[in-house]
């Protein structure tokens, strides 16, 4: 099994609208390619809070990173310190919240946006700030990395979704329209990334609601999907409700590494 792993979190997408609009993605699970689940987003359903339960596998109560306005550094062990620790090499290409949470808070507008330090957490980063960013440029940020850099664990987090969301609300041409942008997008990439044996993670850290907001408990703010791709998982549609927390203790898994300490490991569906 190749444990190399790329993990693509499509901020802000919702999983009825991922389900529906999301054509290759949904092929893939269709001709047994691919598995989906649904998981269920910690609270609070908001961005750096999620960034941090997906990088660290800890819930707000215990990291501290209770709202978008808590800049800093995290505490906590995340996927790139892990990986650099045991002599793996990571990159990101991502929203700039996750190079403060990271790297360096807060993040220097020229100095931060192209890293390369192998002695940093995130060792290979390219990162943006503006929420308009094209998604299509954004992957292609990540491919270069990926080309260039050739990690083992690769981040990619892309804003549009999100941002169509918070402009029309979910219930939109544009916020639909974002998702099968995104579709289109991953679908001229996976072909490499699956012949080349990845396992593959494409994800969300909340959804949105018709008011184009998310924070609290409704479905529409909290369930979002997972699909993954690769010889670890077992393709086809899975019931069982994932919980978020779940994932970075999955991607140590797959990576081959063990969790930290603080990881709450439960991986129910591989």
């Amino acid at each position: 099994m190749n444990n190399k792993v790329i993990m693509v979190v499509i901020d802000g997408l919702q999983f009825e609208t991922a389900v529906t609009q999301m054509g290759y993605l949904n092929h893939l699970v269709e001709r047994d390619l691919a598995a989906r689940f649904l998981v269920k987003s910690e609270l609070p359903s908001m961005s750096r809070p999620l960034y941090e339960v997906l990088l660290t596998g800890t819930p707000s109560s215990i990291n501290g990173i209770t709202s978008n306005q808590a800049v800093r550094l995290s505490t906590q062990k995340s996927l790139f310190h892990l990986t650099k620790e045991n002599g793996l090499r990571n990159a990101a290409a991502a929203y700039y919240w996750v190079s403060e949470l990271y790297n360096r808070s807060p993040f220097h507008y020229i100095e931060d946006r192209m890293q390369n330090d192998e002695d940093k957490p995130i060792q290979h980063g390219m990162f943006y700030f503006d929420d308009a960013y094209p998604d299509s440029h954004l992957l292609l940020d990540a491919e270069t990395l990926r080309r260039k850099y050739d990690p083992d664990f690769l981040y990619i987090h892309p804003m549009g979704v999100d941002h169509a969301g918070h402009l029309f609300g979910s219930d939109s041409k544009q916020y639909r329209g974002k998702a099968i942008e995104m579709d289109i997008i991953l679908a001229g990439l996976l072909p490499a990334w699956m012949e080349e044996g990845y396992q593959i993670l494409i994800t969300s850290d909340h959804g949105m609601n018709r008011d184009g907001q998310h924070g609290g408990t409704g479905t529409d703010e909290r369930n979002v999907p997972l699909y993954g791709i690769g010889s670890a998982f077992l393709p086809g549609i899975h019931e069982q409700e994932v919980p978020q927390l779940a994932i970075a203790p999955l991607v140590c898994k797959l990576l081959g590494i063990e969790p930290s300490a603080t990881m709450i490991s439960k991986i129910p569906f591989v």
